[in-house]
């Protein structure tokens, strides 16, 4: 099968999508399929300071096509942006036909892919991720409407768990039997623990450094902890839109000898960063499906986290991680100073945590899954029966297209 995967800001950039997308690339590869990508990526300064940015690297065994996002740098010009992806998009298709364009996020990747669709007759497959599906079409009209017909009009859309799917669902009005779910995985032969006893514990958070993932909350939390004597180091590893500010939080609070703002971080490096910790602490406010806490789960790490839309999915509180509701530091200080204190605790949650990633979240189980959606669609019709049209509105992610 022929298979078109429409990426955004796919390595060098800092997205758990980056992850995911290399892990399905592969999958793909090893079953054959002759695999194009299409990725989007920051070439300025602010997006290169904020998400890593730069052009994709080669991916083995695909074919790589950058697209650098010019209008969204220009003042969120997402209409520009979008109008790229569906010539480039259409040229590769004129070159050797596609079976199936499969696109990461609603919006704009995934309309993108609609219109493709619609134009060369080929069946689209979208997956809602993350961020797109929590605040897009809550922005404004033109990505309200835009997100509501990827997701009534693809011929399949995938998420990543069932918290995720009632939250698009009630914000959007999507029917439920539209999704399918498919959830994240791990490479559990690259994650694998390291069988730690340290003297002081380390916590680590590694991901996008945004306020709306709880890293501003855990440096507060973890102010509570060092007034009270705790021992611990934190690493905060990653970049993001709120580096500078979780620098400066860091300076204000007093904790710059406890805390090590690592920044950018190799994919290739990761694996041992993860191995260098003890907890990982997770204290977001939503998620797709947390790939950084699978990798945790896969690397023998204590999980701490919220009670947040994708994350409820794969960590039960008391079971194989800790959970505190969003935005409580006191209540996030708890779980920590709990899994800190108490060795025997923090070994029973990351060894539970483990069995079931293991048993669960593998790329060759996800990627299967996948593959299955492709050949279901395979042939089908795209569905004609919406507009092209969209009105362009006034939007907040046109002044700061870079959150989007």
């Amino acid at each position: 099968m022929r298979v078109c995967f429409v990426s955004r800001r796919f390595f060098p950039a800092i997205s758990g999508m980056s992850v995911y997308a290399l892990n399905l690339l592969g999958e793909l590869v090893g079953a054959g399929h002759d695999v194009t990508m299409v990725s989007q990526y920051r070439g300025d300064a602010l997006g290169r300071r904020v998400y890593g940015g730069g052009p994709p690297p080669p991916v083995p065994g695909v074919r790589v096509i950058g697209l650098e996002q010019l209008g969204e740098q220009d003042g969120g010009r997402f209409e520009a942006d979008v109008a790229c992806m569906v010539e480039t998009i259409a040229a590769e298709h004129a070159r050797a036909p596609f079976d199936v364009i499969h696109a990461q996020y609603g919006y704009p990747c995934g309309w993108a892919a609609l219109l493709a669709s619609r134009r060369l007759g080929v069946p689209s497959v979208v997956s809602i991720q993350g961020g797109d599906g929590h605040w897009v079409g809550s922005c404004c009209q033109t990505h309200r409407l835009a997100m509501t017909r990827v997701l009534d009009h693809a011929n399949a859309v995938l998420i990543g768990c069932e918290s995720f799917a009632q939250e698009v669902c009630g914000r959007l009005g999507t029917a439920r039997e539209r999704f399918t779910i498919v959830p994240g995985a791990v490479d559990v032969r690259r994650f694998t623990p390291a069988g730690r006893d340290p003297a002081v514990p380390v916590l680590l958070y590694h991901g996008r450094v945004d306020a709306r993932k709880g890293v501003l909350d855990m440096l507060d939390a973890a102010a509570l902890l060092a007034s009270e004597a705790v021992g611990f180091r934190l690493v905060v590893s990653g970049i993001g839109p709120d580096s500078e500010a979780a620098s400066a939080r860091v300076a204000a609070l007093g904790l710059s000898d406890r805390v090590h703002m690592a920044g950018y971080a190799d994919y290739a490096a990761v694996p041992d960063i993860y191995r260098r910790a003890d907890v990982f602490v997770s204290p977001t406010y939503a998620e797709g499906f947390s790939n950084t806490i699978l990798e945790a789960m896969a690397s023998g790490l204590a999980v701490v986290s919220c009670r947040s839309v994708g994350v409820v999915d794969c960590i039960r509180d008391g079971e194989n991680g800790l959970l505190c509701e969003p935005g409580d530091v006191p209540g996030l200080a708890a779980a920590l100073r709990r899994v800190l204190r108490d060795p025997a605790e923090r070994a029973r949650l990351a060894e539970a945590a483990l069995a079931e990633c293991r048993a669960r979240y593998s790329w060759q189980t996800v990627g299967r899954q996948v593959m299955g959606v492709y050949a279901r669609v395979a042939g089908q019709p795209p569905d004609l029966g919406w507009s092209e049209c969209l009105p362009v509105a006034p939007c907040r992610f046109r002044a700061e297209p870079h959150l989007l």
